[in-house]
């Protein structure tokens, strides 16, 4: 594929830079696909201009990024109707009157847990997961920023370590085009390896435990002890007040099934789904529309109970509906957003630029470390993990033959690296899906998360080395 060169990686690296100085993330996009388009056009703005729009409109022609950005949206509604319902309200004083989770601790672990018990897709489990516990962080004092920073780094780490999922499925189908022969002995082979995503889990869970905080993290709990804040003054959460902060009608019972009902018809859902959409094969199932299905299905059942129990009307219902996906209409622009600079990165080649400036003759030993690293960088720049996958798979496969590197370690090395940029990058669904799912200010999001990502990332290169140069041959 044509690349632009060094000069492709300007877009990406200008929007990321301008949303993490500015904080104005939509203006920091726009100006960075903007730039990319211009370059494409020979440095003419007008016409750079032109296919920007263009872009943004083309964003639609993709089936699951269309699912991906009606869901994002619905979701708010999910939200609206367990508040207003007195779901919301019901389980937090079920939660708390049982003892079960009642201290900052027991919080952060029952967030961290759900993580886990969620494992078949990423943007589900942080959905169910935030809508779970953001009410009960919100009265324990913690921050928005410590809930979406344990929602998004046990979400893509746990997703690559169990193959059952949708991410397992599309490594397989990379492994399985680049001709080897036995793409799920590979894979699980590669997950003793994937020192990343396992240190990543480990490091949110250290932080749970012992309540220990670095940097914009300690500064942002600081504030919720002191001032009693669990968002800075001036922040933008991706969700509306009108969402987060509905009151429950009046003069109804505060019932936790009406919030537990519609999330976990989300849960038994998606499951269903992918294997109806995958024929048969839960692995081949498409991800984007499971979760798109789970959130209606959800929706319909919690509307159906709501109306049966007598709380709300149908035009209520459908009022309390407009309002949640009214008040994520941020996200769903931030979302396009998001699709948009990812087309005009493989537009411009910028990924396997970048890959290919990584081919220069290495000792064996640093190959590993050095796909990692690699991966890191693509992932963060473009926003994508599963780009990252497509661009470094065919890259790294050939060197099992021909350097005869171990292909699990290979493999670890590139996942690792994509979920690093899948979880840290301000312009990746995954990283804006958590900042929706806990209400926070994605900014704030992202820098309160990347120091512990850096801690994670610089581990895992140590090992890699470690590793790398204890198998590998010569």
């Amino acid at each position: 594929m044509d690349t632009f060169g060094w000069i492709s990686v300007l877009p990406p690296l200008l929007a990321i830079i301008l949303a993490i100085k500015t904080k104005h993330v939509y203006v920091s996009l726009l100006l960075g696909i903007w730039l990319g388009w211009t370059i494409i056009n020979g440095w003419n703005p007008l016409n750079g201009l032109i296919d920007t729009l263009d872009i943004l409109v083309d964003v639609f022609k993709e089936p699951d990024n269309t699912r991906v950005i009606l869901f994002s949206a619905m979701i708010g509604a999910i939200i609206t109707f367990t508040q207003y319902s007195g779901g919301m309200k019901g389980f937090v004083n079920w939660i708390t009157g049982k003892g079960m989770v009642n201290t900052r601790r027991s919080a952060g672990l029952l967030a961290w847990v759900l993580g886990f018990i969620i494992f078949i897709e990423s943007s589900i489990c942080v959905l169910v997961s935030g809508a779970v516990a953001r009410p009960i962080f919100d009265k324990l004092k913690i921050s928005r920023e410590k809930l979406s920073y344990i929602l998004d780094s046990t979400s893509a780490p746990k997703c690559i370590i169990i193959p059952l999922n949708a991410w397992g499925a599309f490594v397989l189908g990379l492994l399985a085009s680049q001709g080897v022969k036995d793409p799920v002995r590979v894979f699980v082979s590669s997950i003793p390896f994937n020192f990343y995503a396992f240190l990543a889990i480990a490091l949110v869970l250290g932080v749970v435990l012992t309540g220990k905080d670095i940097g914009p993290m300690k500064t942002a709990e600081r504030r919720v002890k002191e001032e009693n804040k669990v968002l800075r003054n001036g922040a933008e959460p991706l969700v509306s007040d009108e969402v987060v902060s509905m009151e429950k009608k009046a003069d109804i019972p505060p019932r936790a099934i009406n919030m537990i009902l519609p999330v976990v018809t989300m849960v038994v859902t998606m499951p269903v789904v992918l294997l109806i959409s995958g024929k048969g094969n839960l692995m081949e199932g498409s991800g984007s529309l499971s979760v798109l299905w789970s959130v209606i299905a959800g929706l319909m059942v919690g509307a159906i109970a709501y109306r049966v129990q007598g709380l709300m009307r149908t035009k209520e219902i459908t009022d309390i509906f407009m309002k949640g996906v009214g008040g994520l209409v941020p996200l769903a622009s931030l979302m396009i957003l998001a699709f948009a600079i990812g087309d005009t990165c493989e537009a411009l080649g910028t990924g396997p630029f970048v890959a290919q400036a990584a081919k220069a003759s290495l000792n064996p030993g640093l190959i590993p470390a050095v796909l990692f690293l690699v991966s890191c960088f693509i992932a963060f720049s473009t926003g994508t993990s599963w780009g990252a996958f497509a661009i470094m798979i065919p890259i790294a496969v050939p060197m099992v033959n021909l350097i005869g590197l171990h292909p699990g370690l290979l493999l670890a090395a590139v996942l690792g690296g994509g979920v690093f940029g899948d979880h840290s990058s301000p312009i990746s669904d995954t990283t804006i899906i958590s900042s929706m799912a806990s209400a926070t200010d994605h900014i704030d999001h992202v820098r309160t998360q990347i120091p512990y990502a850096f801690i994670a990332a610089s581990v895992a290169v140590v090992l890699f080395l470690l590793v790398g140069f204890t198998i590998s041959p010569g």
